[in-house]
């Protein structure tokens, strides 16, 4: 049975809790868990480093924005496998007392339960987990990040996914990457179903009728991607990413 547990304060300084607030409350564990305000904070303050413990593949596709993944990459031998803890310590170079965060996908997922007590056991004195995982990441903020191994993987066997260009109509007009549709920055207004994301609503741009569709979002810059990105998870969409990097690198990987 999963159970979330919300803080709620009492007395005279009592304040409705949130969702965004919300843990899983897995008893038993080694590790403290957080929520999704806290790891959202953290990202953004870099106070700690997140790590996504899923496997490779999984990583490159969708992942959240500014974690690191270890996992060995597909193809590598069995003989030369090396532990996620030994390379979460390559990567810290050493250091155990480094605040660390751990993630896989969600309630139903031990990968970050089990990879947190091997790190705790193996020394580690600062190790959170984020047990909501990416799913419930997805239903509360909305946009991971696609690397370019992830893009390929897409392009190549998703024939459902909708590719946004977010840059201005000229610069999509002078070609863009194959497959895309154009959803510019400038148009974004503040609020919900408002501007050029209503438009791309009623349009088609944006997958209506099925708003689990894979959107896989591109730019200028990750900076002009994401902010489209997050615009379009705004209004229900639950599967968006963007590309952080840039259009050239992306029309590259859009190439036969």
């Amino acid at each position: 049975m999963l159970l979330l547990a919300i803080p709620v304060s009492t007395g005279r300084a009592q304040s409705s809790a949130s969702i965004h607030q919300a843990t899983l409350m897995d008893a038993g564990q080694k590790t403290q868990e957080i929520s999704t305000e806290e790891l959202r904070r953290i990202l953004v303050e870099k106070t700690a480093v997140v790590f996504d413990v899923r496997p490779a593949k999984e990583y490159a596709i969708s992942h959240l924005p500014g974690a690191l993944n270890v996992s060995a990459k597909p193809g590598v031998s069995i003989s030369l496998y090396v532990s996620d803890v030994a390379e979460i310590g390559r990567v810290l170079a050493g250091d155990k007392s480094r605040a660390i965060v751990v993630y896989c996908n969600g309630p139903f997922c031990g990968k970050s339960n089990r990879t947190a007590t091997e790190l705790v056991d193996a020394g580690y004195s600062n190790v959170r987990r984020y047990q909501l995982g990416i799913p419930v990441w997805r239903a509360l903020v909305g946009v991971t990040q696609i690397e370019p191994e992830g893009v390929r993987y897409v392009l190549a066997g998703d024939r459902t996914a909708v590719f946004i260009d977010a840059r201005e109509p000229a610069e999509f007009a002078a070609g863009t990457a194959a497959r895309a549709k154009n959803l510019p920055r400038s148009g974004l207004k503040p609020g919900k179903d408002v501007g050029e994301v209503k438009a791309a609503k009623d349009d088609g741009r944006l997958p209506m009728e099925d708003h689990n569709t894979r959107i896989v979002v591109f730019g200028k810059s990750a900076e002009q991607a994401k902010a489209v990105a997050d615009a379009i998870a705004h209004e229900g969409f639950h599967n968006v990413s963007f590309f952080d990097g840039t259009f050239e690198q992306l029309a590259a990987l859009a190439r036969p």
